[in-house]
């Protein structure tokens, strides 16, 4: 079935350019994405102070993982929702519910409250990131939504930037708390602009909530979030914990659920769009081997080349740079050509060619190529990355806007989870065998898994021992970029298959329009858009 381009929420004879007003607006909303990325990069720098306060060392790792769980679970809920009873009230809902779980976060008095805290603060993020995307694909046809898609990357450059260095300052200077409570003044601003100068139609129709669909969705993503964290991991992927993890994800039946909805949360007809699938597809396939791969690239450079943290920091700038300015790039032309078609060929391409650059690095490799092949990694994450959201855009009607950018994030996010899983384990695996086999005589100092990232044992070893131990990490993770390798080629493979439909055009007026109330199936047109259709 061919992808349809439907006609968006704007006036086609509009030609003005957008307003200040509702530059004002997207701005605001991009400060709410700010505020949700921020979180899951400045909290890092503080939480040796947190685990110092609080205890719970054991328990450390849940303040991100409890996040990031938080937010993956709430995606497609919240786009659902928004579709169901308008994207802004959702929006200020999914607000206020992150600036409650940062209130609380900064008042924890034990590592225990923090991690439900957390995780109440995740589902707020999850939420309004994915009506800040819907939102916008409200707000704006297709092609002129791709200029305000590539705000993203830029924002989230930001926040990548500034996360580490503002957690490092808030604590020395105010404490750790200060990390989470200063979230609280930036999202008042927000919430006073987005309900002042944000004016979206409400659906006055009854809503079908698929209550049993909300819940089976969400008991299989954490079990699957648990899943990719622990098999292999900490727990032995024959355990009882693991294998009742796997059950839960059998149980849940999700599928079937869907089919029986009156309204389901990932409505199974926009599959049919082939277009949406494969999509949905190359979200997934560019989550498993680009955000998936990214913490194996510090354990590269730190164990491979000898880099310390600082000096790995600083080579994966430029993986951030040219992230950030494929990103923006490639929203700018898709806005000025209308099409979106190469990006994702061009992007798996350039994986597939970092991939095999890494595989031929080694102990002796320099910096300054280590540099260059980190770039090409970015600029392959970056292609894809705005594209992919604006060709989910351009299937969606207006009443499932919500649902596809939902699933289309949510299965990047679920590829990164499994992606992280599964090169761990083909990692630890290669790791374990060759340290036994050119390691096992060749000092005195005992050499396991855990000791070799020691900076105490590797302070003991002689520099031949210690260009073996560089070595055999070359060797493991060159097992990781050959399965790249094949994997960005399967990516590769599938986006040729995807239709070169052009965005629909126009100019919207979704952001500065009066409220007012719209036929559920034109969710936020304004009166113009509706007689031009």
């Amino acid at each position: 079935m061919a992808s349809r381009s439907p006609e968006p929420a704007v006036d086609p004879s509009a030609s003005s350019a957008p307003s200040a007003r509702t530059h004002t607006v997207v701005l605001t909303l991009m400060s709410a994405v700010f505020l949700s990325l921020l979180d899951s990069q400045i909290v890092a720098t503080a939480l040796p102070r947190m685990v110092s306060d609080l205890g719970g060392l054991d328990q450390f790792a849940w303040v991100t993982t409890g996040y990031l769980i938080g937010g993956s679970a709430s995606v497609p809920v919240f786009g659902k929702l928004g579709d169901l009873f308008g994207r802004k009230r959702v929006f200020m809902a999914s607000v206020v519910l992150f600036l409650v779980g940062s209130a609380l976060c900064g008042l924890a008095q034990t590592m225990g409250q923090l991690i439900a805290y957390r995780v109440v603060q995740g589902i707020g993020s999850g939420g309004l990131f994915i009506c800040v995307l819907a939102l916008i694909g409200e707000m704006f046809s297709p092609r002129e939504g791709a200029r305000y898609y590539g705000w993203f990357s830029l924002t989230f450059g930001a926040a990548s930037l500034a996360g580490p260095s503002l957690g490092g300052v808030l604590t020395d200077l105010t404490g750790w708390r200060w990390v989470f409570l200063v979230n609280l003044p930036v999202g008042a601003v927000v919430l006073i602009v987005a309900s002042s100068m944000l004016h979206l139609p409400v659906r006055p129709k009854r809503a079908h909530i698929d209550y049993a669909g909300v819940l089976l969705l969400v008991a299989a993503i954490v079990a699957l979030n648990l899943l990719t964290g622990w098999a292999g991991v900490k727990y032995a992927w024959t355990s009882p914990v693991i294998l009742a993890l796997a059950t839960v994800l059998v149980v849940a039946l999700f599928v079937r659920s869907q089919r029986r909805a009156v309204d389901p949360v990932i409505p199974l007809r926009l599959f049919a769009d082939q277009t949406f699938t494969l999509v949905v597809i190359l979200n997934f396939i560019a989550g498993f081997v680009g955000l998936g791969l990214i913490n194996y690239l510090v354990l590269w450079l730190q164990t491979v080349l000898g880099l310390d943290v600082q000096e790995s920091g600083y080579v994966l700038t430029a993986m951030m740079l040219g992230v950030v300015l494929t990103s923006w790039i490639s929203a700018k032309v898709v806005a000025h050509t209308g099409s979106y078609r190469w990006f994702p060929v061009l992007s798996m391409a350039v994986f597939a060619v970092a991939a095999v650059l890494f595989s031929t690095a080694g102990p002796t490799t320099s910096t300054a190529v280590a540099v260059l092949y980190v770039l090409v990694f970015g600029i392959a994450g970056g292609l894809n990355s705005q594209a992919l959201s604006l060709a989910a855009r351009n299937t969606a009607g207006r009443r499932d806007i919500g649902a596809v950018q939902g699933t289309a994030t949510l299965m990047r996010q679920l590829g990164t989870g499994l992606g992280a899983s599964f090169f761990a384990a083909l990692m630890n695996a290669r790791l374990g065998t060759g340290l036994r086999a050119r390691l096992g005589g060749a000092s005195r100092v005992r050499i396991d898994k855990e000791s070799s990232l020691s900076p105490d044992v590797l302070g003991r070893l002689s520099h031949h021992v210690r260009l073996e131990l560089a070595g055999v990490y070359a060797d493991s993770f060159r097992a990781v970029f050959y399965a790249v390798v094949l994997l960005a080629l399967a990516g590769l493979l599938t986006a040729l298959f995807l239709k070169d439909i052009k965005l629909a055009g126009g100019h919207g007026r979704g952001a500065s329009g009066p409220e007012r109330s719209g036929d559920g199936a034109t969710d936020g047109a304004p009166s113009a858009a509706r007689r031009a259709s």
